[in-house]
């Protein structure tokens, strides 16, 4: 007898859960997650679940409500006899804290690795997480996909391919923006900063040519803002033409939207992978990753190839967004 497939959703992201589940052709299974008066999260499967390939879909930024309704959805799963869990996590939270780069502190993305394997996670998905090597906390399947095949996608539909450079706001995302610039055929520029403190940047020079040029800003998540703002304005005071920004993950937390609103930015394309508690910014555009995540789960209940989806030519119109 076929395992059957069971899709269901925590409440983090319920439009691109809905999203994955009309990419597959079939309806998020019945759950109930809810909070107790006092706050505490009680999750109910009311259907049989036993034996069946199980696949929950939660992003685990904050409140870190998100993450305890994660590890009590796969503990309740566990219990009623799932033959596999896979924890579907658009944005994996906790992650920036992925080793102790001062005395005294928490490796909280190897915590909530041990929490995840713990409640009885036997397969990860995610993508694009702030350092890859958060794989390595895991000795379950990791699947780590990577939005940019859909970012770039969008980017080369849109009419600023022609005269374009991309730039990492910071050393650290130089991987990331390389590959950007690799599939979109241009220059790289790096815009090197020291940060005084946390949430702080201090903007220092441009590695590259800009001026003249229209410049695509690359990160793999934009929080306050404050980063990709400062490298903008250097980027402009640098003869920067238009400046846009792609990013994965649109935490988008305290001043970020007014930053952005008030910024040199004609326009920040994110992701889908989050809800974050904001007003809309009519410089903000947001593609969905729905069918990449719907493929890949396809793929994996499939027992098919999900490394397939890393490469941008091997994705069809299909998988990337309905434009």
């Amino acid at each position: 007898m076929e395992t059957p497939i069971k899709i269901f959703a925590g409440r983090s992201n319920p439009g691109l859960a809905e999203k994955i589940a009309d990419y597959l052709g079939m309806p998020l299974c019945d759950a109930k997650v809810e909070n107790f008066s006092d706050g505490e999260i009680s999750v109910n499967y009311f259907e049989s679940i036993r034996g069946s390939d199980l696949f929950i879909i939660q992003s685990t930024n904050p409140p870190a409500d998100n993450l305890m309704e994660l590890l009590i959805m796969i503990d309740a799963a566990k219990r009623s006899s799932a033959a596999r869990i896979t924890a579907v996590m658009p944005y994996y939270g906790y992650a920036r804290q992925d080793r102790k780069d001062k005395p005294r502190v928490a490796i909280t993305a190897k915590l909530v690795a041990n929490l995840l394997t713990q409640a009885g996670a036997d397969r990860i998905l995610t993508m694009d997480l702030h350092a890859p090597q958060i794989q390595g906390f895991f000795d379950i399947p990791f699947d780590h996909l990577y939005s940019s095949v859909v970012l770039i996608d969008h980017v080369k539909n849109m009419d600023i391919a022609d005269n374009l450079v991309v730039a990492s706001p910071d050393v650290g995302g130089v991987k990331l923006a390389r590959k950007f610039a690799a599939e979109l055929g241009t220059d790289l520029v790096i815009v090197d900063k020291r940060r005084p403190k946390a949430n702080v940047a201090e903007v220092m020079n441009i590695i590259g040519d800009v001026r003249g040029r229209n410049v695509l800003l690359v990160d793999d998540m934009i929080d306050t803002a404050g980063t990709l703002v400062n490298a903008a304005k250097a980027i402009k005071e640098a003869g920067g033409l238009k400046i846009y920004a792609a990013a994965t993950h649109p935490i988008l937390s305290g001043p970020a939207i007014e930053r952005i609103n008030s910024s040199v930015l004609e326009r920040v394309i994110v992701t889908d992978s989050l809800v974050s508690d904001h007003d809309d910014s009519p410089k903000l555009e947001i593609v969905t990753i729905s069918n990449l995540l719907g493929e890949a789960i396809k793929r994996i209940y499939d027992g098919e190839s999900v490394s397939y989806l890393f490469d941008s030519k091997n994705i069809t119109k299909k998988i990337t967004n309905h434009h």
